[in-house]
């Protein structure tokens, strides 16, 4: 469970990627959160790390075709 601090930075970080994306697109918004929890969960990372994953989980939607 991440600590206050990294809660913060996680919501800010999730704040300024959604920032286009309309509040009833849950399933991109939930796509994003996912990403950048696993990440934060996966060790020491930083601000641009977490940046970037959130914007990849933008551009590399889940597809069911290889």
């Amino acid at each position: 469970m991440p600590d206050a601090e990294m809660t913060a930075l996680l919501q800010a970080v999730f704040d300024e990627v959604c920032a286009e994306i309309p509040l009833s697109d849950t399933t991109t918004r939930e796509r994003v959160s996912a990403k950048l929890n696993d990440l934060a969960r996966s060790g020491p990372c930083s601000v641009e790390d977490l940046k970037r994953a959130g914007r990849d989980a933008l551009t590399h939607a889940p597809t069911m075709w290889p």
